[in-house]
């Protein structure tokens, strides 16, 4: 089995040209990032809950992330301004091509029920937000250890301007959307 990153230049990046008439190969769409998010909300009651996060991302990704701080006081919230809320890590170059492999072909098929993910998820600049309900459907996450189920958006950040490039980039990346 090839890996994502040959196949995108030997196959994806041919057929986009075709598809979308482009004259040079660096016109092509590419996945320039991905960006792996949790918002912990429990960390205001529960500051060993980030710790946990963090942990259980730089397992997930291999990268360490970075923790994210709120910026101001919210009362309804019970949350003091700077306190840790969330992580936050960023996937480029063989790392996000491995990440990105992982999840088309170990993970997504891993959860329950899936019929594909939702197409109208692109924010209009060719960028695709995909949220993840448990963290269980990552290999490298020991269900023994896991205390609570916590979700985690993945952002796939593409070159592309258009939301119809990065749908076709993705979809020959191998991504399962729903019809």
């Amino acid at each position: 089995m090839k890996n994502l990153k040959e196949r995108y230049t030997k196959e994806i990046i041919p057929e986009m040209m075709k598809k979308f008439g482009y004259k040079n190969p660096m016109q092509v769409p590419r996945i320039v990032k991905l960006v792996i998010n949790r918002g912990v909300g429990e960390a205001t009651l529960n500051p060993k809950a980030i710790d946990i996060s963090v942990a259980e991302i730089s397992t997930i990704t291999g990268q360490k992330p970075l923790v994210t701080k709120s910026k101001k006081s919210i009362a309804g919230f019970k949350l003091k301004e700077n306190t840790s809320i969330g992580c936050v890590v960023t996937l480029r170059g063989q790392r996000m091509y491995d990440f990105m492999d992982k999840l088309v072909n170990i993970c997504l098929p891993k959860i329950r029920d899936f019929k594909g993910i939702n197409p109208k998820s692109f924010d209009g600049n060719g960028n695709y937000t995909l949220g993840i309900k448990e963290q269980l459907i990552f290999p490298e996450v020991d269900y023994d250890k896991v205390d609570k189920i916590r979700g985690m958006d993945i952002t796939i950040v593409t070159s592309a301007s258009k939301n119809e490039e990065a749908h076709e980039l993705l979809k020959l990346v191998g991504i399962p959307f729903r019809e």
